[in-house]
């Protein structure tokens, strides 16, 4: 007879290592809302902001480099946890930061947690889910990065106003961070999700794949056989597993160096990277200057980005529901043609807004059908694939060479744009990224399999096929 299967127990699982992508978003987003304060209250230049803004990058290239590492290792859970305390702590100590140094190591603290938790929530994800909903269940990952952004954005424009207010408050130390110094309410609220995140993931077990590997079947069957409702299909999940990786290697560092292994390493790296130079996250950390150098004022600009981080969330949740149905690849195509599209526009709109007499409503709507372009597209698409596309046997370290590079090309990007912003202005920069989409259009056409519907077995065979 064949077994129901529990979706509301893998939906839980989900969205259990889905709010490290909230604790993502939320991180990433509000330094955003903060730049302006920082800025001034410490006497920034160009450089030195970008610095602000790119000292979490360097966490994150941190936390990804070991992340792989010790989720192959120690466990997906465990790496999560470890996750969870670093947000906690960054949190709690940029909003007491006494200097500019201090906020910045807080700040690599917190992208550390970034890192990690980018490498092994989209991993766990992919390897308790059933193939034929795995790519909605590992979007929903970057759903929770995307309300993470619009949480960030509603957070700072709610302390901003709040700021504003008449509230007097009897403690020092709360009248600086919530009415004198609002930037750091802003980047201390982290703590509230990040404790969420700590105590939740005590509830879910460790990745079945994973201890197969390391040779707990027993428990590894347990696992499977709660996900599957069947205790028979949990043996031969396990028992699966240990075949296909037995066929592959004995060796996890043999593997790794394998011509036909390292193929779609180098794609991971090539899309990971690209993807930073298409303009995503200039949108989403400076989307607020780019709004004020249109002429609108600090508030105003807030409330705008509002908009685009609410456009993004809802995206997600369509690709969400057709990225399985459609494919990975379908999307891929509609959303970067948008892209290329919308940021062509927008830079057309630095250039000649003003002699055509063009208002800020107008840029707000590029913006919104940009962030719907990518929202449905590389940003939904891209952690599914990097979590679906190596070998169980390498597959975190594998994902870590990937989203290193991905963090790289992020921190490049963040440090570059206020330097960009100021020498070639925001139209040169637009269109920029509108010609690196080009490349990343060729290298999923040509190299990238569709996933959807494949066991990961089946999509780990399609590499060794010659």
């Amino acid at each position: 007879m064949k077994q129901t299967k529990p979706w509301l127990y893998v939906i839980f699982l989900a969205f259990i290592a889905a709010i490290g992508g909230f604790l993502f978003g939320y991180d990433t987003a509000v330094i955003s809302g903060t730049i302006s304060d920082v800025t001034e209250q410490f006497g920034l230049n160009s450089l030195a902001q970008g610095w602000y803004v790119g000292c979490a990058l360097i966490g994150s290239i941190i936390g990804v480099s070991i992340a792989g590492y010790l989720s192959d290792h120690i466990g997906r859970k465990k790496v999560m946890l470890i996750s969870a305390l670093l947000f906690s702590v960054s949190a709690l100590g940029c909003s007491l930061s006494p200097s500019f140094d201090i906020l910045v190591f807080y700040r690599i603290i917190g992208g550390m947690g970034i890192g990690m938790v980018s490498i092994v929530s989209p991993i766990y994800i992919s390897e308790v889910a059933f193939e034929n909903i795995r790519g909605g269940l590992v979007a929903l990952y970057q759903l929770a990065i995307t309300i993470g952004f619009l949480g960030a954005y509603l957070m700072n424009f709610q302390l901003l106003n709040y700021s504003h207010s008449d509230v007097i408050f009897s403690s020092p130390q709360l009248q600086l961070i919530f009415q004198d110094e609002v930037w750091r309410a802003m980047l201390g609220m982290e703590l509230l999700p990040a404790f969420l995140f700590l105590v939740s993931i005590l509830f879910i077990p460790e990745s079945p794949r994973w201890l197969v590997i390391k040779n707990k079947s027993s428990r590894a069957e347990k696992v499977f056989s709660k996900i599957y409702n069947s205790i028979e299909i949990g043996k031969q999940k396990v028992k699966s597993v240990i075949n296909f990786d037995q066929k592959s290697s004995t060796s996890s560092m043999k593997l790794l160096l394998n011509p036909k292994v390292l193929k779609p390493i180098v794609l991971g790296v090539c899309i990971a990277i690209l993807g930073q130079f298409m303009g995503v996250n200039v949108v989403l950390y400076y989307g607020p200057s780019i709004f004020e150098q249109a002429g609108l004022s600090g508030g105003d600009a807030l409330y705008y980005q509002v908009w685009v981080g609410l456009v993004n969330v809802l995206t997600t949740v369509l690709a969400l529901l057709i990225i399985d149905r459609l494919g990975r690849k379908k999307l891929v195509y509609f959303g970067v043609s948008g892209m290329i599209v919308s940021l062509l526009l927008i830079s057309f709109y630095f250039r000649f807004s003003e002699a055509i007499g063009v208002g800020s409503i107008f840029l707000l709507v590029l913006f919104l059908f940009y962030v719907f372009s990518t929202a449905i597209s590389i940003s939904a698409v891209i952690f599914v694939l990097l979590s679906e596309m190596y070998p169980n046997l390498i597959r975190g370290i594998a994902m870590s060479v990937a989203g290193f590079s991905l963090w790289v090309g992020t921190y490049l990007v963040g440090q570059l744009t206020p330097w960009l912003l100021e020498n070639i202005g925001p139209s040169g920069a637009f269109l920029l990224f509108a010609l690196m989409c080009l490349p990343y259009l060729f290298i999923m056409w040509k190299y990238i399999p569709e996933t959807a519907g494949k066991t990961l077995e089946e999509i780990e065979d399609f590499w060794f096929e010659d």
